[in-house]
């Protein structure tokens, strides 16, 4: 048996976070013969026909895929694109022995599985346990009473066959975006039930208390008793019956195998996305004589979900909108094996994410429905399907054992008949069947079919017929594709906002969750996403968090702010906007922190909290906008940073946001003002014009420019070189270098060299201080200077990259530190989620989805946004550059693009080092011209008697 160390560390987080979740709803009736996840096996023996490790009897771990276990061979399930390409077919043959539990006369022994890839033959002793099971995601099972040697030694044999003999379960599972495995990779377990048992029961509990339940008895009941009682699951206590019992008791009447009993319980606390309130039934079924004979527990939430067309999705009478995430159960070193730990894991970080859905292709492990039934995630359960589908027959008994496997969890709202095409319309009723009180709403995904529509993907306009002009109720089950670095959380905000206008639309679901890596145990341990087909993530195989992941945070916290901007005249109130569902914003929490965060010429180090205190949150329902409030602390003004950060009414962080309470320039001069610098006499900073040179040297830094092109060719610190060169070079415009007209003088403040410049940029006037410091003062895009005198200097529209940009040999760069937004990479739409603060990071060069070998987040390359200050750090060639005007977009070197045929990353600027007042937006599987407005490339319009754009910098070069 194997134990997972972390499990143990993350269930001491959650404790700690005061989090102490329920993984998984008890089953003390289980006698398990495997072990219940990925972090606890047992050990059985294994043949595996072809690949690795095949043609001889090995040990194996159950539960798990056998590929992560060395075993046979590895494919992805989209093999079929490949010419040629045919899908692992080896089989593989299980053997267990175990010792029997007795049993009394009349009762029953079942064996079942939770999830077996693909066709299972099962036989006990050598005996056949029944028909063959084919279907991967479905809970199935035999009764192997009379098999059995009670008391003795017995074998369980079962033969798996990852290709199954029938081809719609191919079709439906095999042929499919996913990573294909094999093995018992579910829990196996023995019940024992006594000759007269309650073998299903679906119940329901509604908002208002009314409870209804249908049992399947397996044997004429006539004269039995069940009886239920509830009692809370965080507090313990009872609830009572709407006649003030502690328990409902029903007689069972008739030889039917099938009841249905109703009662009523009162004063229940409903389950909702935001409450999630949970009650244990402890249910008992006792013979005519009184004795118990057969006890179950099953954890209820007490909820009504109703669906209404061109209306929409409502939860106990109010209308949900979702914000979801795609997810597959899926784990590195197990493939699809997992554990409770991981769903409680995975459920927490779509949580922190401000999630209240999930939906997979398939059903998932019961411990993560357990693990939303506990957190409040509403779950959209889909039979399996990817544009294939099952035939009529097996689809329906693969939905009978799905539904009845999960009809009792009130996360699960919605039944999906398979995806993307993989549904077969004749077994659309099958569902309802199974589910005979609530009949929970079917949807076939990315179709628009029974009045709701789950367009794929769909662009900001939607288009004719569906969103923008459409009536029914609208709920993308799939959007905001996360490949790589793409826009897991890029230009969100405009979708919402735009959807949100619209009181038909429900909500949506993003592609995907976490990365698809599994480990390669045929190729030495590499992690493999099979090229572009599985990096999907918004985190890492390993639950890395990516920029996306803060990006979404953000644009879906409950807790909105109106935009904000920290002038002299703000008085510590601003505009906010709840966007829970349920909940009244007097209930959530609301900190302020005023930071100062000094810069390098003040020997740098972190920033410091100067004061904090609670902001007031106005009592606000859920849609309505007010004021938040707090009082100013003295040390307001001498801040440099505003940091608000929101708690739920369980006091867990919902979102963080930041706002410079002093503009860049104004930051910069008092910081200057507050540096001491050099007392002794310095020799003054000169101005050198030669032949090929203009150069502006001080007694610590010496600055050489081209005297034909304008550009920077040497930098001295002292005897040190360092090699920031090559610039300025115009980026999204066109300059020409004006030679004649451009001059080397002494000024009062130093050394100036100003070049002039045709096109785009007017002039550049660079002034080496006294000191050291070299200053950048840049006029770019003036007409009323003649600008637009040179041919196409600039576009008016469709600018994507504009600024100016110099080369560094990313060689010698050994981390940064910098100030602005951090502490992740941006697009131009994917700036939410970033904070301003000081950060750190060391060099890196992760390719986000492909680099799993040094998997390294946040990605060092790449734009970072509203730079103040930024230090360069090198072992020997360092400087920092400051902002003196915002909104700079600071680029250090082009990120490496991941390894497929179609570029992900929009066009970086040449060089190394960008200084940028515009940058591009990263696509979101459309392209940008189908995102919203915030994706779109900027447009420049300079008139006569503008000032025109400015970058205004200041580099330290000094030692």
């Amino acid at each position: 048996m194997r134990n997972n160390i972390f499990r143990q560390a993350f269930f001491a987080c959650c404790l700690c976070g005061g989090m102490a979740l329920q993984a998984q709803a008890p089953h003390p009736e289980r006698i398990y013969l495997s072990g219940t996840g990925v972090d606890d096996t047992r050990t059985w023996e294994f043949f595996c026909s072809e690949g690795q490790n095949s043609g001889k009897w090995k040990p194996i771990e159950v539960p798990s895929c056998w590929e992560l276990q060395g075993f046979g061979n590895y494919t992805y399930g989209r093999f079929y694109t490949i010419k040629g390409a045919k899908p692992s077919e080896e089989t593989g043959t299980y053997r267990y022995q175990f010792k029997a539990p007795k049993w009394k006369e009349g009762e029953r022994v079942k064996l079942f599985f939770d999830g077996v890839m693909t066709d299972a033959e099962v036989k006990i002793n050598g005996q056949s346990a029944g028909d063959i099971h084919q279907g991967a995601f479905y809970r199935f099972s035999y009764d192997i009473t009379g098999l059995l040697k009670p008391g003795k030694k017995n074998t369980l044999e079962v033969k798996v066959a990852k290709e199954s003999a029938d081809k719609s379960v191919n079709a439906a599972e095999r042929r499919a975006d996913w990573w294909l495995y094999g093995g018992i990779y579910r829990p196996v377990w023995l019940e024992v039930l006594p000759a007269v048992s309650v073998d299903h029961y679906v119940l329901d509990a509604q908002a208002d208390g009314t409870f209804r339940a249908s049992l399947r008895m397996s044997a004429d009941a006539s004269g039995y008793e069940w009886t239920v009682s509830m009692r809370g699951l965080k507090d313990g206590k009872p609830l009572l019956t709407a006649d003030g019992k502690e328990q409902l008791t029903f007689r069972i009447s008739g030889a039917g195998t099938e009841q249905q009993v109703e009662g009523a319980w009162a004063n229940v606390k409903t389950w909702s996305t935001e409450a999630p309130n949970l009650y244990v039934a402890h249910m008992e079924l006792k013979d005519p004589a009184g004795k118990v004979v057969q006890t179950r527990e099953e954890r209820v939430g007490f909820r009504t979900v109703e669906f209404f067309p061109q209306d929409g999705l409502y939860l106990n009478g109010t209308r949900l909108v979702v914000k979801g995430v795609n997810r597959h159960s899926f784990s590195v070193d197990g493939g699809r094996t997992t554990s409770a730990d991981m769903s409680r894991q995975d459920a927490l970080l779509i949580k922190e994410m401000n999630m209240n859905a999930v939906r997979s292709h398939y059903p998932p492990d019961e411990h993560f429905l357990d693990m939303c039934d506990s957190l409040g995630l509403v779950y959209i359960d889909e039979l399996s399907g990817w544009h294939g589908h099952y035939d009529t027959k097996i689809g329906a008994k693969l939905i009978k054992e799905m539904v009845e496997r999960d009809v009792n969890h009130p996360s699960i709202v919605i039944w999906s008949n398979g995806n993307e095409g993989g549904w077969n319309v004749n077994n659309d009723g099958e569902f309802a069947k199974h589910d005979p009180f609530q009949k929970r709403h079917v949807i076939h995904p990315w179709a628009d079919f029974n009045d709701l529509d789950t367009h794929h993907y769909p662009a900001y306009l939607t288009g004719v017929g569906r969103f923008t002009n459409g009536y029914k109720v609208f709920m993308p089950t799939e959007f905001m594709h996360a490949m790589y670095d793409q826009g897991g959380g890029a230009g969100l905000r405009d979708f919402w906002d735009r959807w949100c206008t619209n009181p038909l639309f429900a909500g949506g679901f993003i592609w995907v969750f976490s990365d698809e890596a599994p480990k390669r145990t045929d190729k030495g341990g590499i992690l493999d996403s099979d090229g572009s087909n599985a990096p999907d993530g918004i985190v890492g195989p390993r639950r890395e968090k990516e920029g996306s992941f803060y990006a979404i945070r953000a644009q879906w916290s409950p807790i909105q702010l109106k935009p904000l901007m920290i002038t002299p005249h703000f008085d510590g109130s601003f505009f906010l906007t709840n966007e829970y569902t349920y909940t009244n914003l007097k209930e959530c929490r609301m900190t302020y922190s005023v930071l100062a965060c000094p810069t390098p010429l003040q020997g740098g180090g972190a920033s410091v909290v100067l004061a904090s205190g609670d902001v007031q949150l106005p009592s606000l329902n859920p849609g309505e906008t007010g004021k938040a409030r707090f009082a100013l602390p003295d040390a307001f003004r001498e801040g440099d940073v505003l940091k608000l950060e929101a708690f739920d009414k369980d006091g867990h962080s919902m979102c963080t946001w930041t706002y410079p309470i002093h503009f860049a320039k104004p930051y910069f001069e008092r910081h200057l003002a507050s540096t001491p610098m050099t007392l002794q006499a310095v020799r003054p900073a000169e101005a050198v014009k030669e032949d090929n040179a203009f150069t502006l040297r001080s007694e610590q830094v010496s600055v050489t420019f081209d005297a034909a092109t304008g550009m920077i060719t040497r930098v001295l610190s002292g005897d040190k070189e360092i090699p920031f060169k090559d610039g300025p070079v115009a980026v999204g415009m066109k300059m020409r270098f004006e030679a004649a007209e451009s001059y080397v003088r002494r000024a009062a403040d130093g050394a100036v060299f100003c070049a002039k410049y045709k096109g785009g940029v007017d002039s550049i006037v660079w002034r080496l201080t006294d000191q050291g410091l070299l200053y950048m003062d840049a006029i770019l895009l003036n007409r009323a200077s003649g600008g637009g005198g040179f041919d196409d200097a600039f576009m008016d529209t469709k600018v994507y990259n504009l600024g100016l940009t110099f080369s560094y040999p990313e060689a010698q760069c050994t981390g940064m530190k910098w100030m602005g937004r951090g502490p992740y990479r941006v697009w131009k739409n994917r700036i939410p989620g970033t904070n301003y603060d000081i950060w750190h990071k060391d060099y890196n060069n992760t390719v986000t989805g492909e680099s799993y070998e040094n998997l390294v987040y946040p990605e060092f390359k790449g734009f970072h946004a509203n730079m103040y200050w930024a230090t360069l750090e090198s072992d020997t060639t360092p400087f920092t550059v400051y902002s003196r005007n915002d909104g700079i977009f600071y680029r250090i070197f082009t990120p490496a693009e991941a390894g497929r045929k179609k570029k992900i990353m929009p066009a970086f600027p040449e060089g190394d080092i960008s200084f940028l007042l515009d940058i591009p937006a990263i696509w979101s599987f459309k392209p940008i011209e189908q995102q919203g407005p915030n994706s779109q490339p900027g447009n420049i319009r300079i008139k006569s008697g503008d000032e025109g754009l400015h970058l205004n910098l200041m580099f330290d070069f000094r030692k």
